[in-house]
């Protein structure tokens, strides 16, 4: 185990754990003063945050997966086992992750110290709730194929 392992957790950390305290936090501030008070400062920052830690997981995911020879094995559909399986389930997930915070952050700094249009605030609710939802069975994912290894 390098240190290329050692990063990568360290950025699931800070991807997931970003991710549940934002969700804490739109949970818990139901006051529209309150929200325009906190997501303007904190938004900006956390997004950056959290795009360095996505790219972080990426690269150090792909290049753990090139490593390990394990490349060629996600696109051989004649090799199944439970790792195999479970990380491409990861990968596909990842993905979903990606286009969803994109689109979600797009949104965000667009709408930045403006009000948002009423799709706007659907989309960007529903793609935070999506992003949070979905890194859960990433994570699962990712103790599956750590406690098989």
């Amino acid at each position: 185990m390098g240190w290329t392992f050692h990063i990568h957790l360290i950025a699931a950390i800070s991807w997931i754990g970003g991710s549940v305290f934002m969700f804490i936090l739109g949970v818990s501030l139901r006051d529209k003063d309150d929200q325009k008070a906190v997501y303007p400062r904190v938004g900006p920052i956390f997004g950056y945050f959290e795009i360095v830690s996505l790219l972080i997981l990426v690269s150090t995911g792909i290049f753990m997966i090139v490593e390990n020879g394990l490349i060629s094995i996600l696109f051989d559909n004649s090799m199944d086992s439970h790792v195999i399986e479970s990380l491409r389930k990861k990968l596909i997930l990842v993905s979903i992750i990606i286009l969803v915070t994109i689109t979600h952050t797009y949104i965000a700094f667009k709408t930045n110290n403006r009000e948002r249009t009423h799709l706007e605030h659907l989309i960007s609710r529903a793609s935070s709730m999506a992003i949070f939802i979905i890194n859960l069975f990433v994570m699962h994912y990712a103790i599956v194929i750590r406690s098989i290894l």
